[in-house]
């Protein structure tokens, strides 16, 4: 159906894959720029009203234009967040309401893609929005369709993410394979071990075949935030004390340090607190490079550095982060076993839900063909090799880190509407 696609509505980047009419293979739409991808960002430019999206809209806040950078908005969908609103521009938005916007562009960035509007979709959902939480996950699935239709989609259908992997994994194989697939986003690791072949895929139901499914929330965003707080945020007071030889209090350094809550570092409130705590702290250049870096609401900006400091860490031992907006500059050399380190509790954790999956499915380790890799954080290390050896016979095959999913999705489109 031509009017059918699938939107892959990530925690950092967003993707919408269809099938051509005449086409049995699925495509990505180019979003931005000629690129098929459109990172999940929102900026609110205070000086001209306007609002910018994805790459447009990193640009304009490192231009400096005064405004509101929102991202990782996926991260709010099922916590009482969701409900409330922020401001912007001295006005209050619900949350809500911004989900819809940036939602509603992609769809409309899509339709003018392919030509035509889109009427139905299948929209990639993680394994659990919530974990542990089936009321609230059931919440957020429910909210998001609920934006979806806002939007001008009539014909509204979900698909685990890990598993609309697997239907893109299964359009290249020529035999029956096992596959764990893992899909390691931005806010969630999912998986799911499936059974696939090229006779499998001409089914329309296929329960039979997806032997388990499991995730966890934890992401990108997640190591993120635990290289920042080892690395960076020991520069602005994280660790350090008051005169009193009491702690400064986490809590800034902690907003700063996860996408969602920069902007709480910037409300009144805490900066009252702040300037407290300067006059009384130990380390005064730490603490006033804090402050300064919340003045310049440069919080975003920071976390850019970090992301980029993490991507590069995936590929090299170490990285020279340039953090120029400091006062004073600071020149920070990261090393990979710190990075290792302080995201080592999180791999843990993504490990034990990789063990738990076989052992739910009844599968042993040697049972499972391939591990296909995708999601843009799957690139970590020492991720990998945490799931890899579990499945040490397996063979690891990465897939399009960013396209997968969409791509899956927009094949479940083809079947679930034609």
């Amino acid at each position: 159906m031509a009017n059918a696609c699938g939107v892959d509505f990530g925690t950092s980047n967003s993707t919408v894959g269809w099938v051509r009419p005449g086409a049995s293979a699925s495509a990505m739409l180019a979003l931005e720029e000629g690129k098929t991808t459109l990172p999940s960002v929102v900026f609110f430019n205070a000086e001209d009203d306007g609002v910018t999206f994805g790459r447009a809209a990193l640009a304009d806040y490192l231009a400096g234009y005064e405004g509101r950078l929102m991202r990782s908005l996926k991260s709010l969908l099922g916590t009482s967040l969701m409900d409330g609103q922020t401001e912007v521009a001295g006005r209050a938005v619900p949350f809500r309401t911004l989900l819809a916007q940036f939602i509603g562009e992609l769809k409309r960035r899509a339709d003018s893609a392919a030509g035509a509007p889109f009427t139905s979709v299948v929209l990639g959902r993680p394994v659990h929005f919530i974990d542990d939480d089936a009321k609230a996950d059931q919440l957020a699935q429910d909210t998001l369709g609920e934006i979806a239709r806002s939007v001008g989609f009539q014909h509204i259908d979900f698909q685990f993410e890990p598993i609309a992997a697997a239907f893109d994994y299964e359009s290249q194989i020529d035999r029956e394979e096992l596959v764990l697939i893992a899909d390691i986003g931005g806010g969630t690791s999912d998986f799911s071990l499936v059974r696939l072949s090229p006779r499998r895929a001409a089914k329309l139901d296929r329960r039979d075949d997806i032997l388990a499914n499991g995730g966890v929330h934890i992401g990108g965003t997640d190591f993120d935030k635990y290289l920042s707080l080892a690395a960076v945020m020991p520069l602005l007071g994280y660790g350090s004390l008051l005169k009193n030889s009491s702690a400064i209090p986490s809590s800034y350094y902690f907003n700063l340090a996860t996408w969602h809550t920069i902007n709480q570092a910037y409300t009144k409130k805490m900066w009252t607190q702040l300037a407290e705590l300067v006059r009384d702290a130990q380390d005064q250049q730490a603490m006033k490079r804090l402050q300064n870096l919340i003045e310049d609401r440069a919080g975003h900006w920071l976390a850019m550095k970090v992301e980029e400091g993490k991507i590069a860490l995936s590929a090299q031992e170490a990285v020279r982060l340039d953090l120029d907006r400091l006062a004073p500059k600071v020149e920070l050399d990261v090393r990979r076993v710190l990075f290792e380190t302080a995201i080592g509790h999180l791999v843990d954790d993504v490990g034990t839900t990789v063990g738990k999956l076989l052992a739910d499915a009844g599968v042993r380790a040697d049972q499972v063909d391939t591990v296909f890799f995708t999601g843009g954080s799957s690139g970590v290390g020492l991720l990998r090799e945490r799931i890899g050896a579990l499945v040490p016979g397996a063979r690891k095959v990465e897939g399009d880190l960013f396209g997968s999913i969409g791509a899956g999705l927009a094949l479940d489109a083809v079947r679930k509407f034609a």
